[in-house]
């Protein structure tokens, strides 16, 4: 670990390398070097991480590579040759984690996997995200988001019972191992930084990132028999609760789970009684009733503009939400006021709005923001600065197509 500077963030003097591509691998990189990691993205010379292909696109430019290739370095090598990996091996000298998400045996097929690895530098924290971890019947078979969400049983239980399952907007089960895998890595820092002891290979699976938040789908399942299926916007700790569309076209998000909440909503409703009625006095037996209660709900939420809901809804303090559309997120007043959009200055394409780092340090806050690198942009800097390669050296490696 080189000198920390606390002026570029909490991790600065952590150095990473990351071989992932698309989305699980790099969003740790992404993750760690929002709060000052040095993230040295090593690519293959003949295109790069392919998401830097995926649109949309402005002036040429991915928005999907900008977000998240953001405040890091990139370098090109050709790990599938032996000379290529004789690089990577001093690379790997100079790092404290390497991030990869290639199919398991990949990496050990090229003599860099852990085995080999970690002889070069038993200090190393090796990461490996996959879709159905690195052992286990399954670990040889290819995986994405959506397939992963299939298999942990997320899929199952959203959307409707009478339709097929319904996916996630985003890519749940990426972002989900991206957050374990930072996670995994700041324990194994901390293990080897503050406990004596040394480097470790942590295995992320997409599918048990998914599976860990199913909450208590399994125990439940195991102990009481009882198995959740498709409800639609439907949740057993919300009763009422649902999406309740305004007689505008716009869409209430309400929860109310427990007695008092159901008062303070039959109060704003102008039908008090209702918090007395056997049907629905108690979170249990509205419940049983849901159908009937969020009718009666959406009926008085139907009556009205989303405007005058929001008014009633908020001066009775009841917990809501508009359903909200970019646009909306993009005018907000929350939004603008807690800095959740940061605004980073792209050298070719301008002002780049994107989620801001998350979560929120008092005394260690994240870096400020710098605009993801072009392919290949840093190689003489890290193969001349940091291995100490001459220009003889690195002219020989771009003659061989190896960067």
């Amino acid at each position: 670990m080189t000198q920390r500077d606390s002026a570029a963030g909490p991790l600065s003097g952590i150095r990473v390398l990351e071989l992932g591509t698309m989305i699980a691998g790099p969003v740790v990189g992404t993750l760690l070097s929002d709060f000052g990691a040095e993230i040295i993205k090593i690519e293959q010379p003949d295109g790069g991480d392919p998401i830097r292909s995926i649109g949309p696109f402005c002036e040429g430019e991915s928005l999907w590579w900008n977000v998240e290739g953001r405040n890091k370095k990139s370098v090109t090598l050709d790990m599938r040759r032996p000379e290529g990996q004789a690089v990577l091996r001093q690379l790997v000298k100079e790092a404290d984690v390497l991030v990869e998400n290639f199919r398991p045996g990949t990496m050990a097929k090229w003599n860099v996997g852990w085995d080999d690895l970690k002889k070069v530098n038993p200090s190393l924290i090796m990461v490996s995200v996959s879709g159905y971890g690195q052992t286990g019947p399954y670990a040889s078979k290819p995986a994405f988001d959506r397939i992963a969400l299939a298999f942990a049983g997320m899929l199952n239980i959203t959307g409707f019972a009478d339709r097929a399952p319904v996916r996630p907007g985003v890519a749940m089960a990426d972002y989900q191992s991206a957050l374990f895998g930072a996670f995994a890595a700041m324990i194994a820092l901390f293990h080897r930084e503050a406990r004596g002891g040394t480097g470790q290979h942590v295995d992320v699976s997409l599918f048990e990132s998914v599976f860990r938040f199913t909450d208590i789908m399994v125990t439940a399942a195991d102990k009481i028999g009882v198995k959740r299926t498709r409800r639609g916007n439907l949740h057993f700790a919300a009763a009422p609760g649902d999406h309740f569309e305004t007689c505008d076209g716009r869409y209430i998000v309400m929860t109310i789970s427990n007695n008092p909440l159901f008062a303070k909503l039959t109060t704003a409703m102008g039908q008090a009684a209702l918090a007395q009625d056997e049907r629905f006095a108690t979170h249990d037996a509205r419940w049983i009733n849901i159908t009937e209660i969020n009718a009666l709900v959406g009926e008085w939420i139907r009556s009205m503009p989303v405007n005058d809901v929001i008014e009633i809804l908020e001066g009775h303090g009841l917990p809501h939400s508009l359903v909200y559309s970019v646009d909306d997120i993009l005018a907000d007043p929350h939004y603008a006021a807690r800095g959740a959009i940061v605004t980073l200055d792209h050298p070719k394409i301008g002002a780049l709005k994107m989620p801001a780092p998350s979560p929120r340090m008092s005394g260690t806050p994240a870096r400020t923001m710098q605009a993801a690198p072009d392919l290949g942009a840093d190689n003489d800097e890290i193969y001349g600065g940091l291995l100490g390669m001459d220009a003889q050296a690195i002219a020989a490696l771009r003659a061989g197509r190896l960067i």
